[in-house]
């Protein structure tokens, strides 16, 4: 015999076996509790925004101003990118940036993905990180040092042309090495790779090898093992090593002036040229266009890094 408001089981049927009870913020919490939560935000704003969105701002402004008689007048135009586009040299300057960048880019991740691979998959964890600190040795020395160096190295009495000649390959110095576009990829690649090498080998050390040997006793390649495993989830990882790579050397300024010369001009040294020439707006607008470019790269690259993460962390 069951009573009112009770099931036959014995128990009440308004009382629910599970009742999940939410769990949220607490009520009536002050505005003050609230703002305490992004007070560790306030140093980086301010430094971001005074160091990056005022000049930011300032650089937009300058692109859409003129320059008359040295002295910038404050009338809105869009003259300075038209002039940008309607000089030959400085279209191609431009387009030379982006393929230099890439070039280097492409060069600086085949070099350094062997390397990461071969570092976290048989170099033992106890000698992983002395080659590790062998990557990141050049960060001790001044970027201006190492970069001056390879001026000894390719010079016509450099050790390359030395080399050459010792072998018999050339009776003369040879000047292809310096002062033209092959010798700013090289030097680019040399600065970048350990950028390329830390961010690959952060990835491979993550990945779960067990994965690629039961694809190969399944009777898969290592390429196809490679290729359908491996890469797939260490895609955020060379996203991230392009980024680390592309970007800066888009911007790049004294690889280019020291190891380029005329034939190895880069977007940085013709806004360098502009600043210099007292041309501020038509400076600030080709400073603009390659932000421009960086803002679309990194929207492409978001995309690439949208992937669920196989190790559920």
């Amino acid at each position: 015999m069951t009573t009112p408001g009770s099931s036959p089981g014995g128990v009440g049927a308004t009382q629910p076996a599970d009742v999940a009870l939410p769990v949220g913020r607490p009520a009536g919490r002050s505005w003050t509790s609230r703002l305490g939560e992004y007070a560790g935000f306030v140093p980086a704003l301010v430094l971001f925004g005074v160091f990056f969105l005022v000049p930011l701002g300032l650089i937009v402004c300058y692109s859409f101003w003129k320059t008359v008689d040295y002295n910038v007048v404050h009338d809105w135009t869009v003259g300075n990118y038209r002039y940008f586009f309607s000089v030959p040299t400085y279209v191609s300057t431009f387009w030379a940036t982006v393929w230099v960048s890439f070039a280097a880019t492409v060069l600086a991740l085949v070099l350094a993905f062997p390397f990461a691979y071969w570092l976290a998959r048989y170099v033992p964890k106890r000698y992983q990180k002395v080659l590790l600190i062998l990557v990141i040795l050049p960060f001790w020395t001044s970027y201006l040092l190492r970069v001056y160096s390879w001026l000894t190295i390719l010079g016509p009495e450099g050790a390359m042309n030395r080399f050459l000649a010792w072998t018999g390959a050339t009776s003369k110095p040879v000047s292809f090495f310096l002062y033209d576009r092959p010798a700013v990829i090289l030097v680019l690649v040399y600065l970048y790779f350990p950028f390329a090498a830390l961010t690959l080998y952060a990835s491979l050390e993550r990945f779960d090898w067990n994965q690629f040997r039961a694809a190969m006793d399944l009777g898969a390649t290592p390429g196809t093992a490679m290729w359908r495993i491996l890469l797939p989830q260490i895609r955020p990882g060379i996203t991230t090593a392009v980024i680390f790579v592309f970007i800066p050397i888009l911007g790049e300024y004294l690889t280019p002036q020291l190891v380029g010369g005329a034939k190895g001009v880069m977007i940085g040294n013709l806004i360098v040229n502009f600043f210099q020439g007292a041309q501020y707006t038509r400076g600030a607008a080709a400073a603009l266009l390659i932000a421009g470019l960086i803002v679309v790269l990194l929207a492409v690259f978001r995309r690439s890094l949208e992937v669920e993460d196989p190790y559920g962390t």
